[in-house]
């Protein structure tokens, strides 16, 4: 690791009393907290980093840097990052991360002023998980990303307190992959080696996406989405996730 740790019986605890405490939105975007609590709405950007041969693309909530060197200046001007500033241990091996959330979410649904509004809270299969990105020095040397999908967290309507085990079990989360052209930073790796130290962050998303073009397109998943083609939006999720804490309980 880059700084030395305390004990990893500390407790992590975000609250957001006090702004968002280093965590961001979406792409390097700020996160809106009101009253102490951080609100992630869409619409938000498309992911396609994994697009297949990877696991395939996702939305990014928010989003927590653990390690001095890779907070931008942009990230940097929303506030000291808490996690960083308490010197909290980027070894996670077996912790407990517990959210206290509340929500809606649905399809956008048919983009026209004269179709009646019907929820669909299935969102095409995507579903609200803890994503952790750490780089390994290999062999060979990459970026695994790892989704927790072995224990999403549910969306609830009022206020709920859902805790997840970050526990290097690799059936309980999906490595991530690349896209074609992404391989030399993203690749697969060992669960295990990366909870020992998620030395790059810590990201809530939406996962996975059902991507539909407007039009035809060539080659699909080797072009960008949203960047190259337009995207059908009513395939994707819309919404409003709202955290009032987040908090790591290390193993003792």
């Amino acid at each position: 690791m880059d700084r030395e740790t305390n004990a990893t019986s500390r407790t992590y605890l975000e609250t957001f009393d006090d702004g968002p405490g280093g965590w961001a939105a979406d792409l390097r975007r700020p996160l809106p907290v009101w009253d102490g609590v951080a609100y992630c709405h869409g619409p938000w950007s498309v992911d396609a980093n994994h697009a297949p041969p990877g696991a395939g693309y996702l939305h990014l909530l928010m989003y927590l840097v653990t390690r001095e060197a890779l907070v931008e200046p942009a990230i940097r001007a929303y506030g000291e990052n808490r996690f960083i500033a308490g010197n909290y241990s980027t070894d996670l091996t077996n912790a407990k991360l517990t959210v206290r959330l509340r929500g809606m979410m649905d399809l956008t649904g048919p983009l026209c002023n004269n179709a009646p509004y019907e929820p669909r809270p299935d969102v095409g299969g995507a579903q609200l998980l803890l994503l952790v990105q750490g780089h390994v020095q290999g062999p060979p040397e990459t970026t695994p990303n790892f989704i927790l999908t072995g224990q999403p967290f549910q969306i609830t309507k009022d206020w709920s307190e859902q805790t997840v085990h970050l526990v290097p079990d690799p059936a309980q989360w999906t490595c991530l992959g690349a896209r074609h052209d992404t391989t030399y930073v993203y690749g697969y790796g060992d669960i295990a080696e990366v909870l020992r130290d998620v030395n790059i962050d810590l990201l809530f998303v939406l996962f996975p996406l059902t991507i539909v073009p407007l039009g035809e397109v060539s080659g699909l998943h080797r072009q960008w989405a949203m960047i190259d083609y337009k995207v059908d939006m009513q395939h994707l999720p819309r919404g409003l996730v709202m955290f009032d804490t987040v908090k790591i309980e290390y193993p003792g």
